[in-house]
């Protein structure tokens, strides 16, 4: 049972016991996942023998379960008041699907697979982070966002890192898959200490049905048509990796290029969380709006590798200053009993935005070249700013 003392004696900081655990839990599990992040396609590409167009299926697959059980599992979550089942259970199933990857004959297999990771990181991310909400007060609430973001990132930087080592001493694609269960049992190992509140479950409401939507306060459903606007010009980092590659930047270095930009996103995001704690979460998300655009207009026009380096570090304060920050914005702007509902329409929205973007990406890659890409990005991202600062916050918000 999460004791009310816990956060109350911890008024003064947002590390509460909750948040240094909850921490923990996706540092492992991000170190498990991003290890395998630039392994995957040469795998299925490689020693599957699997298209260039199945790799785009098995990962949009993936991604769409995700992004449509967010939502599911924040309403079911918020209803029942309980939290750690699904953020266990869902470490769990991504965990146990890695050496099923590695065990895999056919491409069928591995969507399969990867189906069943992503459901995993469907079930656990709202009710996760409404966890994470409820372990702090909530004027600390962005700095807790941004320290988790910290650890998660950190776990992501140290992954595709220790890919690196293995590939040096090993050609072994698959057995790299088994090594990744380890840090994902320890994740789920790490989860089953977590604390929560037991609280009775909530008697029928407005918000149990996808109708329910419409009867949103004003100023959620205004913050979720921004996010949206920009989700849609936001595409796949995977173009980001490509760029390098048309630049003829080697693989080795376009992953370290990936574990500096994780690690500027991890120092960067304890302190533009708890700045947002204190000057608010819509002037710390315009900020990290404009320097996306920034980043995206810069994307398109760098030719060498020192540019790419600069763009790379810049973007982790983007994602530093939108990432947590934009979850404590959503959760800010709904009631209390419905945080890990608001967590769930976020990741929803941007989700499927998410892959639409990617398509029209690819399409204008295709046809009009790599600086039509980035140049959709951009415009899309000063359009969410026009159409953000027009949000008017509560003031019973923190912001």
């Amino acid at each position: 049972m999460l004791e009310k003392k816990e956060i109350s004696e911890n008024s003064s900081s947002a590390l509460t016991p909750n948040v240094k655990r909850l921490g923990l839990v996706s540092f492992l599990a991000d170190i498990s996942s991003e290890m395998l992040y630039p392994i995957t396609p040469i795998f299925l590409t490689t020693v599957l023998g699997a298209s260039v167009a199945s790799v785009g299926v098995i990962e949009g697959f993936a991604e769409a379960i995700a992004s449509l059980l967010k939502t599911y599992s924040g309403f079911w979550s918020d209803r029942i008041r309980r939290r750690k089942p699904f953020i266990w259970g869902g470490y769990l199933l991504a965990a146990v699907a890695k050496p099923l990857i590695g065990v895999s004959q056919v491409w069928g297999q591995v969507l399969f697979a990867r189906g069943l990771d992503r459901t995993g990181k469907g079930l656990r991310t709202a009710p996760r982070d409404a966890l994470l909400a409820e372990s702090v007060p909530p004027h600390l609430r962005g700095a807790a966002f941004g320290w988790h973001r910290m650890m998660d990132t950190l776990g992501a930087a140290i992954g595709p890192l220790l890919a690196i080592v293995y590939l040096k001493y090993s050609s072994n694609l698959r057995f790299i898959y088994f090594l990744a269960l380890i840090p994902g049992l320890l994740a789920v190992i790490a989860a089953l200490r977590l604390k929560e509140e037991r609280r009775e479950q909530v008697a029928p409401s407005y918000h149990q049905t996808w109708a329910s939507f419409f009867s949103l306060p004003k100023e959620f459903k205004h913050y979720l048509f921004s996010w949206t606007v920009f989700s849609l010009a936001n595409s796949s980092d995977a173009f980001l990796l490509l760029r390098m590659q048309q630049a003829g930047i080697p693989l080795t270095e376009t992953i370290l290029l990936y574990c500096f930009y994780n690690l500027v996103y991890a120092l960067a995001s304890p302190y533009l969380g708890g700045l947002s704690d204190r000057v608010g979460r819509k002037r710390v998300l315009l900020f990290g709006l404009v320097i996306f655009a920034l980043v995206y207009t810069g994307f398109a026009f760098a030719t060498h590798e020192s540019q790419f380096w600069v763009l790379f570090g810049v973007y982790g304060l983007y994602m530093a200053a939108t990432d947590g920050v934009g979850k404590a914005f959503a959760i800010d702007l709904l009631n209390k009993d419905m945080k890990a509902t608001a967590v769930g329409y976020l990741g929803t929205v941007t989700g499927i935005s998410t892959l639409i973007a990617s398509s029209v990406a690819g399409l204008l890659w295709d046809h009009y070249g790599s600086a039509a890409t980035f140049a959709y990005g951009a415009v899309g991202a000063v359009l969410t700013v026009m159409t953000l600062i027009f949000l008017k916050v509560p003031r019973k918000t923190l912001l």
